[in-house]
């Protein structure tokens, strides 16, 4: 009965870590294991390939291309051929602020 009992919340647990991962790890019974453990693990190594994603994606230029034509949607943005730009004033290290380009999706 205890057998069971730790089996359904053992695969409770690595079904929930599927959930956030898509990872599954398999252990034989008698061998020690931490479940949440490998979560936590598995759960840092998705944010890290996240955090990694997230900096490629970002393309940010400290003067625009020439040619860029300024719209006004929503927001102001600079249209340069086929990117779109969103101005942003960025606080450095030293409390100077400067303006920076970030590029966007094109605008809807």
């Amino acid at each position: 009965m205890r057998l069971k009992l730790t089996l359904c919340i053992l695969l409770s647990l690595l079904l929930s870590t599927l959930a956030f991962s898509g990872e599954i790890v398999v252990t034989k019974s008698s061998k020690p294991f931490d479940a949440f453990a490998v979560r936590d693990q598995v759960l840092k190594d998705a944010q890290w390939q996240q955090a990694l994603r997230m900096q490629q994606q970002i393309n940010i230029l400290q003067a625009l291309p020439s040619g860029c034509v300024m719209t006004q949607g929503h927001r102001p943005y600079f249209h340069c051929g086929q990117q779109f730009y969103r101005p942003y004033n960025y606080k450095g290290a030293n409390n100077g602020s400067k303006k920076v380009y970030i590029q966007i999706d094109p605008p809807k």
